[in-house]
């Protein structure tokens, strides 16, 4: 059916595919301009505080300079406040801003699902997301190129942060990590190619110190996917103990507050690299804790001793809870590469594609363990804990962008009110980027003296996320007796410069059609 170009990664079965061809030169996107006033908006500033407005947002060049309060609402703009002097202005009026979206688990496509960047890099602006850390975006020379020509806004694309895994690089093609000493030569190594951080698995004792000592010594990020293969030596707090950053997903996690078991018992026919076993089976784990239990808290307590941050990246995994969603949602005819779209279809060889029987029984362990799951989350965060978003999309029906947004609904659903779930997604995404520099964050609030990473909507996301989906969200017009769509998100700053997001999601709109047409000809 496929003749998918796959290869494994350094940590057991996190399967990738072939390189993703670079994005052209940037011909979407206005400025940055000398001075952009942003007139009327409502303002969520990103920190959690209460939402203001009318306010007039100030802009020179990258860098926002003021923030003016004009008025009250339901009452006329009071002229005399309002500053002066634009070079360019966006009506905001009965609009909301918001900081742009920072997702911290992405991969950027490649061959054969989606083999172009722009069209992720597309998706991902045109879901107001500013912002990503990739673990990987691609291999390491690749992904720093585009993190170069990005910070250089010489492509259309989110601002990067470049995690890589340990043994990565060209020149370390011909070698292994072994010992202590590879480790910490290889952390060295990337330091020095413009690497910002760790992304690690679940190595021995020994080695994983090794990687986080040298790696916090260069004040170098990490995160971990403590994959099931080691989790039994490293789990959460084995990891967090020996200096590790933060997590993502979940693995490690349970296994650090297991009631009655060291590991999970797994059936004794249980093979890792049968992917219905691997996704199948780690829900099972649900019930083998005691929420609100003397480990349940004695976890909490150590995690936020240590000032870990949880990067959970639910919405990869929330098809496990019902495929059917995931496999019919609204925007796969429209913005799903057909070669993206069979990646996505059962089979044994394409990562993520493990619905080779999945039954009732595998969909209500899910929705177990996710009660469970999001239990644990919400209490970590209510005792100031620290939760990002992440998206980890292109596997499991999760498509860029869109994923991000439906990470932030499951946050919701955890327990999270919208402006914690905001505050995830911006302010707390930064600090978790910028805690191993040791220096105050330089966006992910919009604050004056704070980089223009920012969202303009006209839609309240708080009152309902899903206007953030680029395919918004189904209202009925009373007036009309009409169905409607509302929503999308209308610009995306980055840097100070301006992207159409709803221009930008036709453009991948007509990348897809494109596709469509040429496998059309081709039969």
């Amino acid at each position: 059916m496929k003749n998918l170009l796959i290869f494994f990664l350094l940590f057991p079965m996190m399967i990738a595919v072939g390189q993703v061809i670079p994005a052209p030169d940037r011909t979407a996107g206005e400025g940055p301009f000398d001075r952009l006033i942003i007139r009327g908006a409502t303002l969520i500033d990103g920190t959690g505080g209460m939402p203001r407005g009318p306010v007039d947002i100030v802009i020179e060049k990258n860098v926002i300079v003021e923030i003016q309060s004009v008025g009250v609402p339901l009452t006329e703009i009071n002229q005399d406040k309002r500053p002066t002097g634009s070079t360019k202005e966006i009506d905001a009026e009965g609009k909301y801003v918001m900081p742009g979206i920072i997702d911290l688990h992405i991969h950027t496509g490649g061959n054969p699902k989606a083999p172009e960047a722009e069209y992720v890099y597309k998706l991902w602006l045109a879901h107001g997301i500013t912002t990503v850390r990739g673990v990987p975006s691609g291999d390491l020379e690749w992904s720093l190129s585009e993190k170069k020509r990005s910070a250089q806004n010489k492509i259309a694309a989110p601002r990067m942060i470049s995690f890589h895994l340990p043994g990565s690089g060209k020149e370390w093609k011909d070698r292994k990590i072994l010992t202590a000493l590879d480790a910490k030569e290889w952390v060295q190594y990337a330091k020095k190619k413009g690497v910002d951080g760790l992304k690690l698995g679940a190595f021995r004792p020994e080695i994983m110190k090794a990687l986080l000592d040298e790696a916090n010594k260069l004040g170098m990020g990490s995160t971990a996917h403590l994959g099931q293969t080691g989790v039994a030596q490293m789990n959460a707090v084995d990891a967090a103990r020996l200096g590790l950053t933060g997590m993502t997903h979940f693995y490690g996690l349970f296994e650090a507050m297991y009631e009655n078991s060291d590991i999970q018992p797994w059936p004794v026919d249980m093979n890792y690299n049968d992917e219905q076993h691997r996704f199948g089976q780690v829900a099972r784990q649900w019930n083998m804790v005691k929420p609100g239990g003397e480990k349940w808290n004695a976890l909490l307590d150590e995690l936020l001793e240590l000032k870990y941050f949880i990067n959970p990246t639910m919405t990869i995994y929330s098809a496990g809870r019902d495929v059917m969603r995931a496999r019919n949602a609204d925007w796969h005819e429209d913005y799903t590469l057909p070669s993206q779209m069979d990646f996505f279809q059962p089979s044994r060889l394409s990562h993520g594609a493990y619905w080779f029987n999945w039954t009732t029984h595998d969909e209500i362990a899910w929705k177990k363990f996710y009660q469970v799951w999001m239990r644990f989350l919400n209490e970590f965060k209510n005792r100031g804990g620290k939760v990002t978003v992440g998206s980890d999309s292109g596997f499991i029906y999760s498509l860029y962008g869109f994923g991000t947004i439906y990470e932030l609904e499951l946050l919701q659903e955890a327990g999270f009110n919208p402006l914690e779930v905001i505050r995830s997604a911006t302010m707390h995404g930064a600090e978790e980027i910028f805690h191993p520099l040791k220096k105050p964050i330089e966006y992910g609030v919009i604050r004056e003296g704070l980089l223009a990473d920012l969202i303009i909507i006209d839609e309240n996301p708080l009152e309902n996320m899903k206007v953030l989906y680029g395919t918004g969200a189904v209202k009925l017009n009373d007036e009309s007796g009409e169905v409607e769509r509302v929503g999308g998100v209308n610009y995306t700053i980055k840097d100070g410069i301006i992207f159409d997001a709803k221009a930008l999601l036709n453009d991948v709109k007509n990348m897809v059609d494109k596709q469509k047409e040429t496998l059309l000809l081709k039969k």
